[in-house]
C-alpha cells in the first residue's frame, strides 16, 4: 500500500544544501535491449551482454533532457544551492560500468552513485539527502514512497522534452503536492460532496503531499532570479475547478510557495494543456491523468493516496 496521507514526508530542503534528484540508469538512458535480456534470459545473461558491450554508448533515456536541464542551473552565478544528481541504480558495479562510460561521454555532471545488484535502491535516498527519485522501476517507486520520499515512476513516452533551456515542470495537485484528503472525500461520496467540503474547508491549508519538499526545494532555486529572468518555470495542472480551487490558492500562500501557472481544468484531459505550458515533466498520482499526458509530455506517475490502493 502506498504511503499513508498522515505520514509527513521524511525530506525536507534546507537552503543551504542542494536540490537532489536520484535517478534509475534505466530513466537516464534507453536500457531497453538489455533490461529484456534480462526479462528472458536472467541476470547472468543480463550481466554478460552489458560487459561485453560496456563501450558501446546508450542512447539518452526519457529523463535525460530533464536531467540536464537540472545541471545546467549549477552553472549560473546565482546565489542558490544548486542541484545534484546521483546515480540509483540496480545493476551492480560491473554492469554499471557501460552507464559510467556513457554519462562520462555526454558531460554529465554526475559523481555519486549506488549499485545494488538487483536490490531496491531507495533506502540510499536519505544517506545521499535525495528529495526526489526517478525511475523505471515502479515497486522502487512504491517502497521509496512508503518510506516518506517523493518519488515517481517514469512511463513510456517519445517525447524527450522541450528544446527551451528553460526548465519546466508542472504538478498535480491532490495525493501530489497535497495529501489525498480531498480525494478521499471525492473517491468516497463523489463530487457534490468535494465541492462542498472544500467550500467549507476553503481558510484551512491542505496538509502536505509527498511532493511538497521538491517544490519547496524549487521555490528556493527560483528565488535567486528575477520572475522574468527565471530559469524554471513551474505550473500546478489540476482537475480542480472553481470554487475548490480557492483552498489551492490559500494552501500554497500558506506554504509562502509561489506558483508560475496555475490550471484549474474542472476535469478536462490535462495533456494538450501540459503541451501549452512545455512541461519538461509532469508528476501525477491518477492513471487516467497519466496516460493522457505522457502522450504530449514526459510523465512521471505517483503512486500515492486513495486512487491507487487498489492496485498495489
Amino acid at each position: 500500500m502506498s504511503q499513508s496521507s498522515s505520514q509527513p514526508p521524511a525530506a525536507t530542503q534546507a537552503k543551504d544544501q542542494p536540490f537532489v534528484v536520484a535517478i534509475s540508469s534505466r530513466a537516464l538512458f534507453d536500457l531497453d535491449n538489455s533490461h529484456q535480456i534480462f526479462e528472458t534470459k536472467g541476470l547472468e545473461s543480463y550481466a554478460n551482454y552489458q560487459v561485453q558491450h560496456e563501450n558501446e554508448l546508450l542512447k539518452p533515456g526519457i529523463a535525460f533532457s530533464l536531467v540536464k536541464k537540472l545541471l545546467a542551473l549549477n552553472e549560473n552565478q546565482a546565489e542558490h544551492a544548486g542541484v545534484e544528481v546521483i546515480l540509483l541504480s540496480r545493476n551492480s558495479a560491473d554492469t554499471g560500468l557501460r552507464i559510467f562510460n556513457t554519462i562520462e561521454h555526454y558531460g554529465l555532471d554526475i559523481v555519486r552513485a549506488a549499485f545494488t545488484n538487483g536490490v531496491s535502491p531507495h533506502s540510499y535516498m536519505q544517506p545521499f539527502g535525495a528529495h526526489l527519485f526517478l525511475s523505471a522501476h515502479g515497486d522502487d517507486v512504491r517502497a521509496a514512497l512508503d518510506a516518506g520520499h517523493a518519488a515517481a515512476t517514469l512511463m513510456p513516452s517519445a517525447i524527450q522534452g522541450d528544446t527551451t533551456s528553460q526548465l519546466r515542470i508542472a504538478f498535480d495537485g491532490d495525493a501530489v503536492l497535497f495529501s489525498d484528503e480531498a480525494e478521499q472525500i471525492y473517491q468516497r461520496d463523489g463530487l457534490d460532496a468535494f465541492a462542498d467540503s472544500e467550500k467549507t474547508a476553503a481558510a484551512r491549508p491542505l496538509a502536505a503531499g509527498p511532493f511538497k519538499p521538491v517544490l519547496e526545494a524549487i521555490h528556493d532555486i527560483q528565488a535567486a532570479y528575477p520572475i522574468e529572468e527565471n530559469p524554471i518555470r513551474t505550473a500546478l495542472v489540476t482537475a480542480r475547478s472553481a470554487p475548490s480551487h480557492k483552498r489551492v490558492i490559500l494552501t500554497l500562500r500558506n506554504w509562502g510557495i509561489r506558483i508560475d501557472e496555475s490550471l484549474f481544468l474542472g476535469g478536462r484531459s490535462k495533456g494538450e494543456f501540459l503541451r501549452a505550458f512545455g512541461a519538461d515533466i509532469f508528476f501525477d498520482d491518477q492513471r487516467v491523468h497519466v496516460e493522457s499526458s505522457r502522450e504530449h509530455v514526459a510523465t512521471g506517475h505517483v503512486p500515492h493516496g486513495v486512487a491507487n490502493r487498489d492496485r498495489l
